[in-house]
């Protein structure tokens, strides 16, 4: 187990130990307990929000020979192969490099045998939306009439690109996009168990960077033990000059200047953060994601809290007193600036001449 990443190491093996995705665990515990076991679940939402980890949760728990009302045993040898990725009753697909139709006929073709040794043959789909049309309607006549014994879970972010003729047969769970709280006791659960000292700010500089997604975080704490050699404590320091994380201090001056009209400024900041190594396109990112808190704040101060901002006391003291000098209109306005700048930066030569047009956009009075 040591040399597993930590989203791999750490993965939940319980309902119990599941963060975040409350709603779905209860209905799906419920349904196991009842034994009202349907064909076909359909799994939506952000990316890192724990889609396939439930999966194979809900997998593992139908299929356990030890079962005590809905938490599967970890321990029997159904348990013990899925946890080992061992079990030929659990297929699992990648649908972004299983597009085509013959891919599908070839699962189809399995189908029809039955369980190798345990009650439920389960295929999960990744990506689902990713199929071709082809390949998805060889795939809905399955759902329509599936064998007794097989069970589909359909994982995707991008739910909107599935045909509905596919959706209508599944039971439909929508995954919330994580809050930092959530995010930071996952961290400090880990951090525990590697017996790794952090600075207090340091895990929610992680959270606040991973963006709802628990992989992410997780991945960022792994660079972050590596980086120490489990040698001692991590300071937040460390963390942005090994990532080249963007802190909320840093987007707050350039939206100051903004608010002030100071091109010169803005401009002279942007490409000071270029030159000390800051990677726009996450410095981008971050911005779009504070200006985005900063109109939800200036719409109702309810919308915004210490929950789920990721932001400090003096962090969103800061904000309201920069809010209080702008209109939604304002803020609005930057927000599709500089979202239509990070697209164009994908494509640019020069990486922050996007940024700089939004800036002069953004500060430009006519005399």
């Amino acid at each position: 187990m040591n040399n597993l990443v930590l989203y791999r190491k750490y993965r939940p093996q319980s309902f119990s130990e599941i963060i975040g995705q409350e709603h779905i665990v209860q209905t799906l515990t419920n349904s196991i307990s009842a034994k009202s076991i349907s064909h076909a679940y359909l799994f939506t939402g952000p990316r890192g929000s724990g889609k396939t980890t439930i999966a194979r949760l809900f997998a593992k728990a139908i299929n356990c020979h030890d079962l005590s009302s809905f938490e599967p045993c970890n321990k029997c040898s159904s348990c013990l192969e899925i946890m080992q990725s061992k079990s030929m009753d659990l297929i699992e697909i990648d649908a972004a490099s299983h597009t085509g139709v013959d891919d599908v006929r070839e699962l189809i073709e399995g189908i029809k045998f039955s369980p190798v040794k345990s009650k439920y043959k389960i295929f999960i789909i990744d990506e689902c939306h990713q199929l071709s049309k082809s390949a998805a309607n060889a795939l809905l006549k399955t759902l329509e009439e599936p064998p007794g014994h097989a069970i589909f879970i359909l994982a995707t972010t991008e739910v909107h690109k599935m045909i509905p003729t596919i959706i209508s047969r599944c039971q439909r769970f929508d995954f919330k996009r994580l809050q930092i709280s959530e995010i930071i006791k996952k961290l400090e659960f880990i951090s525990k168990k590697e017996n790794i000292k952090f600075e207090d700010s340091a895990l929610s500089l992680i959270a606040f960077n991973s963006r709802g997604s628990f992989r992410d975080a997780e991945s960022l704490l792994d660079q972050c033990i590596s980086f120490s050699g489990k040698t001692g404590a991590i300071k937040t320091d460390d963390i942005k000059e090994l990532l080249g994380i963007v802190e909320a201090s840093q987007i707050a001056q350039l939206v100051d200047y903004l608010s002030q009209k100071n091109t010169k400024d803005s401009i002279l900041y942007l490409n000071s953060m270029a030159d000390n190594g800051i990677d726009l396109q996450e410095f981008t990112k971050t911005l779009v994601f504070y200006l985005r808190q900063s109109l939800l704040l200036k719409i109702n101060p309810d919308f915004l809290n210490l929950q789920n901002s990721g932001l400090s006391d003096k962090e969103i003291e800061k904000m309201k007193n920069q809010t209080a000098n702008l209109n939604n209109k304002d803020i609005q306005n930057m927000l599709e600036l500089f979202i239509e700048a990070e697209n164009k930066m994908k494509y640019s030569a020069i990486p922050q001449l996007p940024l700089e047009l939004a800036i002069v956009d953004i500060t430009y009075e006519e005399v």
